[in-house]
């Protein structure tokens, strides 16, 4: 074989071998004999193959699930929690030189904080104020992650699992509550309707001629009705008075 042929498809490979394309969401480090040179950008790029090596990290947005964590309320309820948390590496070489692996160190700060956060509180703050206890627990991730390049975009509290008699307990509230409502409307209404009886009451004592409406009104109700109905006439006199007649 021809030596030159031979030294340069040798030297073709070694080219291929130095190719990389990273991608516009991707950044990569090299590293020169283990030793951080730089951060390479978007597009096609060539290392020198053995020598030099890249590390290629995700800038996009990563969410991961915080597993659920068993958690004792300040009102000593037992409880579960899982929640989830997206970030972001805004600095990919703090990300990789300063923290051995980022996702594993968020999962565990994430579940930490999880816990001193909700075992703080009271559990009717943990139901109503969710909200509130991840972005809590997104201040405490964000003190530590700040350092390594990376930024906490959100927390979010996901389900809250109770025990069994503690849901119960809390239906039967729920629905005490809900009869409680129930009669305060029915009151209320029965008292505005006495109000309007009344006021119709002495609409009719001023008004004589309303009264005959009203007999009238009667009359052609109960005529309206398909049941047999008898009725027996009686003169009006014996109802009302006028009372300008002495």
């Amino acid at each position: 074989m021809n030596p030159l042929l031979f030294v340069g498809v040798l030297f073709v490979l070694f080219l291929l071998a130095g190719i990389r394309v990273i991608f516009e969401y991707k950044r990569a480090l090299k590293f020169r004999f283990g030793k951080y040179v730089k951060t390479l950008q978007p597009g096609f790029r060539w290392i020198i193959p053995i020598i030099e090596t890249i590390q290629v990290v995700d800038i996009r947005v990563i969410t991961f699930n915080i597993v659920s964590q068993e958690v004792m309320t300040e009102d000593n309820v037992p409880c579960s929690i899982d929640g989830v948390v997206f970030f972001k590496i805004d600095n990919p070489e703090k990300a990789v030189l300063e923290v051995e692996e980022y996702k594993f160190a968020i999962t565990q700060l994430s579940q930490a904080a999880l816990r001193d956060v909700c075992g703080k509180v009271e559990l009717d703050t943990i139901l109503s104020k969710r909200e509130e206890m991840g972005k809590n627990i997104k201040a405490i991730v964000e003190q530590e992650t700040g350092e390594w390049g990376i930024v906490i975009i959100d927390v979010k509290i996901k389900d809250i699992q109770l025990p069994e008699n503690m849901r119960r307990m809390m239906a039967n509230q729920a629905e005490a509550e809900r009869s409680r409502r129930a009669r305060i409307i029915l009151a209320l209404a029965e008292e505005q309707a006495a109000g309007k009886l009344l006021e119709a009451g002495k609409l009719i004592d001023q008004s004589p001629s309303a009264i005959k409406l009203r007999l009238y009104q009667t009359l052609s109700n109960i005529a309206a009705e398909k049941n047999s109905t008898i009725i027996f006439p009686f003169p009006e006199e014996v109802l009302w008075k006028d009372p300008k007649k002495k």
